[in-house]
């Protein structure tokens, strides 16, 4: 993997790992990819991991749009922010988008979309 991937790639991770949206999974895959890198392990099979592991933990627009809808939703983002969740969703989802945009998921979309893995969702 050439420089400017891996450093592409280091900056997505970091992001996912700052991000307070991201999974346990998440996190636990960019630490799992950060920590390989700082031993001086396969840069590509390392990747490839990261990317198997966060495309299985995606978030769509419709599981988004359905989960602010929620109660749970109503639970996490409170009243007010879940239905200006769900209004922000949906505003996506008419413009095209297939994925969340929050801070967690919007590097994974952008990471599995520059490897080839994904198409581009509408903010890329």
């Amino acid at each position: 993997m050439d420089k400017a991937l891996l450093d592409y790639t280091a900056a997505k991770v970091d992001e996912m790992l700052a991000a307070p949206s991201a999974s346990a999974e998440t996190k636990n895959a960019a630490q799992a990819w950060k920590d390989a890198i700082a031993k001086g392990d396969d840069a590509d099979a390392a990747t490839n991991a990261l990317l198997n592991a966060i495309s299985a933990h995606q978030t769509t627009i419709d599981d988004l749009i359905g989960f602010a809808g929620s109660d749970a939703g109503k639970q996490v983002f409170g009243e007010e922010g879940a239905a200006k969740m769900l209004a922000h969703s949906q505003e996506r989802k008419k413009a095209g988008a297939k994925f969340c945009d929050c801070a967690a998921c919007r590097p994974c979309h952008e990471l599995l979309h520059k490897f080839g893995r994904e198409e581009a969702d509408v903010y890329l």
